[in-house]
């Protein structure tokens, strides 16, 4: 296998597109960090396009949902976003295996919280199983 940080499909510095070949196939796993604008999902959604098959997309989303955090009562509007862009690279959001916060607050105004998230695809070829 080789791999490559591939800037020339997506240069955002809270995007990382990691290239991966084996044999004649090519394969991505994009990390992200979204701040609270969401900066890096915007410059995703308008990059898709030159992004071929995506077989994880993980980070900090920064999204609070009730969609993955039964904690949390709300839904937020960046989620239909975050879930188009899943959707439309055929991946979705992997179930934990270890329910609970990944965020960790240090002070006792705010609570923990689930924002980083962890879609794969699912197909035939055993990802997402």
């Amino acid at each position: 296998m080789r791999f490559a940080l591939r800037l020339d499909i997506i240069n955002h510095q809270d995007i990382n597109v990691l290239a991966f070949h084996n044999d004649w196939d090519t394969n991505y796993i994009i990390n992200i960090y979204s701040d609270s604008n969401q900066t890096a999902l915007q410059a995703l959604r308008k990059s898709m396009t030159n992004i071929g098959k995506t077989i994880v997309l993980t980070g900090d989303f920064n999204i609070r949902d009730s969609d993955w955090d039964s904690n949390f009562r709300h839904h937020s509007s960046h989620t239909d976003n975050l879930i188009t862009i899943a959707d439309s690279l055929g991946l979705k959001l992997s179930p934990p295996s270890n329910p609970g916060p990944t965020r960790f607050v240090d002070n006792q105004r705010d609570t923990n919280s689930v924002i980083d998230l962890v879609f794969l695809l699912l197909n035939n070829t055993g990802f997402g199983r």
